[in-house]
């Protein structure tokens, strides 16, 4: 009988528990991918919903998303399109594929981006000709990483109903702050255009409420200088033409 000590039985030994291990751990991936699918996707909805001031502790995002309404945008003409369906398009995959996409020159990736996709999703609160909300998916570079997040606008598509990233890498406390419930309040009721120009800012310090074009502006990150200045430039590039403006032009006179 060979001894227990020896090489051979050690190493059959290891193997057949690294065997037995990265079965029990690809078993748990791929038998808990539909849940993590589905808990990102709720995450998602969430999101938006705060975004828009809508999220309520009193019922269910199913039922709280219920009242909205997905549409895909194309960005080359501002007008919904069926060409792509909401319920298999990644905007993330888009805004990375070549055929999906276009190459942006410095002069127009104010986001720092890269690349814009064709097509968005967005999210419509109400009825064609009476839409009570818009939510739009925003992005952009700010200290450290890339911001994704949700701005949301009423009716007017102009005044803006809330602000919320749902992944960025700021620095915790800095640019972190962004997640901070008491600087995100104060973006409701500020306006994204003067006299159709894309007027939005935030601003070093504190906004004097007195100041002509005050509602145009934010206070910025304390101790953040770059991610307040990117956050500004991706709303205003998003805003701009080169993202949701058309849309937004076409949405007030009924021709989106």
């Amino acid at each position: 009988m060979a001894s227990n000590d020896s090489i051979k039985k050690t190493l059959i030994v290891a193997f057949t528990l690294c065997i037995a291990c990265s079965l029990v751990v690809a078993s748990a991936a791929v038998l808990l991918k539909p849940a993590q699918v589905a808990n990102k996707a709720l995450d998602r909805k969430a999101n938006i919903l705060a975004a828009a001031g809508m999220l309520k502790a009193d019922s269910s995002v199913e039922e709280q998303f219920a009242q909205i309404t997905t549409r895909i945008v194309d960005l080359r003409t501002g007008k919904f399109t069926d060409e792509v369906a909401p319920k298999n398009f990644d905007q993330k995959k888009a805004a990375g594929n070549p055929e999906t996409s276009i190459d942006l020159n410095a002069s127009e990736d104010l986001a720092k981006i890269k690349r814009r996709e064709n097509f968005a999703e967005v999210y419509l609160v109400g009825e064609p000709g009476d839409y009570q909300k818009v939510i739009l998916p925003v992005r952009g570079y700010g200290l450290w990483s890339t911001l994704y997040g949700f701005l949301a606008l009423e009716g007017d598509f102009n005044t803006v109903a809330g602000l919320g990233f749902y992944e960025h890498g700021e620095t915790p406390g800095l640019g972190g702050e962004v997640d901070n419930p008491k600087w995100k309040g104060l973006w409701p009721g500020k306006e994204i255009y003067d006299d159709g120009d894309v007027a939005i800012e935030l601003v070093k310090g504190n906004v004097d409420k007195s100041t002509p074009g005050a509602e145009n502006k934010v206070d910025g990150l304390s101790g953040a200088t770059l991610t307040s200045r990117g956050v500004s430039n991706l709303i205003r590039f998003w805003m701009g033409e080169m993202g949701y403006q058309s849309f937004l032009e076409n949405l007030r006179s009924g021709e989106a």
